[in-house]
């Protein structure tokens, strides 16, 4: 499955941004999807996670309350609302794919989106 992210950009503190993760080359409906972070000199971060027919989710305590996963399985997508938003929220957001969830640990996913910049100025 090919994963392609798309949304990201610059946004003032408080701000909002939907974040887009438009899968290719077969459903994703059976899968287990998930946002990660990445911010310069760290490590990559689980965000927020949710099952294939979208009946759980799960956030990392930083995001509570925040951010909002949810998905399209009809448009093999799945999106990140990102409201808020803080200067610590910058980073890489990724989308990544696995058959079986719930997994907070990048390590264990097979397939990655190429990553989409989000940047919060202060």
């Amino acid at each position: 499955v090919q994963l392609q992210a798309s949304g990201g950009g610059l946004v003032q503190t408080g701000g909002s941004l939907r974040l887009s993760c438009a899968a290719s080359g077969r459903t994703i409906s059976t899968y287990y999807m998930a946002w990660f972070r990445q911010a310069p000199g760290k490590e990559r971060e689980f965000v927020a996670g949710i099952t294939s027919s979208g009946g759980s989710t799960y956030y990392a305590d930083s995001v509570k309350g925040r951010f909002t996963i949810s998905r399209d399985n009809a448009k093999n997508t799945v999106y990140l609302q990102m409201n808020s938003l803080k200067p610590k929220d910058t980073a890489v957001y990724y989308c990544a794919a696995e058959p079986r969830g719930p997994i907070t640990l990048a390590t264990r996913y097979n397939y990655w989106g190429q990553g989409t910049l989000v940047t919060v100025s202060s």
